[in-house]
């Protein structure tokens, strides 16, 4: 190659070296800044995806162990709730056996139904007051829903012929309770139809324009479909059927003429069924752990006669007691049976928890070998790196300096 002075290839060349060996040096030391191996889907974007997902998991499994964590705490309240009301029932054992013996006259058994009475009481109380974040964990809950006669022939039809399928009312309601009464209105004005659901005893209300359920529409319900109204506010959720669509919409239930109201009732002492999710995924069967707690009042507790500890209403006499002994031995029993179930699901949970500790355990072992860094290997190549910026930065230097050579050949 002969000499020149116009261009200088030893200069492009240590600068395209330098700047690939710069780049290299930048990379590797954001790896040893950041401690993972891959820093971007270039280094390695298979390992990227894979590792992502490992890392979700991990996330999700630790708040399904926080998740058990809570769940134990929950199914210890309610333990803790029965251990208590165990106590009472003993003592009201104690009270009946004392009672059904012949050397106590009426006056002693009065005092001793007397303390039984007071005991069934604080018995309740407990159970009502055994909760865990406002779950009621013995005393079970109301369930609301609505008032089958409301779904009647007339002007106030609101069944399925005027494709009404039901009125779900959810558990934690907002402003609904038992006994309210919640007024339909299904309003058209021009070519807008909208359905009012109001509280007529708190006077909350909330509106939805339903005009795209009117036959034609987007929304519109045809043959066996069925769509949902989620009234949130009032925790009311409306199921329709395609009648809605043909007969009720621009029709209306007008408020004011026809207008349908429906009286929410309430099913007392529905024992809560509680769900813990215990894994990262939606499979009910692998996902979520199921309990079913017990109703232990005075109202569900003793069965022996065909009553319960609350039918006892007197100890007249000795016999009067004696059939209470029974009845609280039977509540006895069932409270012990109600336990163990309690138990069994506290054991569940513990395995529960180990295996979780487990899979956390080998989802974060499997994402360190995809995505942490070796610090050691990468600490050598860094220093080789290193090694040849400054080589490269000095070679540069030098090929700068080659065309101040050729001066000399023109002096």
């Amino acid at each position: 190659m002969g000499l020149n002075i116009i261009s200088n290839y030893a200069a492009n060349v240590a600068h395209r070296n330098l700047s690939a060996s710069d780049e290299a040096a930048t990379r590797s030391l954001s790896k040893l800044s950041s401690g993972t191996r891959v820093v971007s889907a270039r280094d390695d974007a298979a390992s990227m995806a894979i590792g992502a997902r490992l890392n979700s998991e991990v996330q999700s499994l630790k708040m399904a162990t926080v998740n058990v964590g809570q769940a134990n705490s929950m199914l210890q309240i309610a333990d803790g709730g029965m251990a208590t009301i165990d106590d009472i029932l003993v003592r009201m054992k104690t009270l009946s056996v004392q009672a059904s013996s012949q050397n106590l006259s009426s006056v002693e058994r009065g005092f001793a139904y007397s303390e039984f009475d007071t005991l069934r009481d604080e018995l309740d109380r407990v159970a009502d007051s055994t909760k865990f974040n406002g779950i009621q964990l013995l005393a079970g809950k109301d369930v609301l829903g609505i008032d089958p006669t409301v779904f009647s022939a007339g002007a106030a039809d609101i069944g399925a012929a005027a494709g009404f399928v039901s009125f779900d009312i959810a558990s934690d309601a907002n402003g609904v309770k038992a006994a309210d009464e919640v007024t339909v209105d299904v309003t058209t004005t021009g070519t807008t139809t909208v359905m009012t659901l109001t509280n007529s005893n708190t006077g909350l209300s909330q509106s939805i324009d339903v005009t795209e359920f009117a036959a034609g529409g987007d929304k519109a319900l045809t043959g066996t479909q069925t769509d949902k109204l989620s009234f949130g506010q009032l925790g009311i959720t409306v199921t329709l059927n395609a009648n809605f669509s043909t007969t009720t919409v621009g029709a209306g239930i007008d408020s004011g003429t026809d207008a349908a109201t429906l009286t929410i009732g309430a099913d007392a002492g529905a024992a809560p069924e509680l769900t813990f999710k215990i894994g990262s995924g939606n499979d009910a069967t692998q996902d979520d752990l199921k309990f079913q707690l017990t109703i232990t009042k005075s109202t569900t507790l003793g069965t022996a006669g065909g009553q319960k500890i609350s039918d006892i209403t007197n100890f007249d006499d000795a016999a009067t007691a004696s059939a209470a002994i029974e009845v609280v031995g039977d509540a006895i029993s069932q409270l012990q049976t109600a336990r163990s179930a309690v138990g069994v699901g506290q054991n569940r949970l513990d395995f529960a928890s180990k295996n979780l500790a487990s899979s956390i355990e080998n989802n974060e072992s499997a994402r360190s070998t995809l995505l942490d860094l070796d610090v050691a290997a990468e600490m050598t190549s860094f220093s080789s790196k290193q090694i040849l910026v400054q080589s490269g930065v000095a070679m540069l230097a030098q090929a700068n300096q080659m065309p101040q050579n050729l001066l000399r050949l023109l002096q």
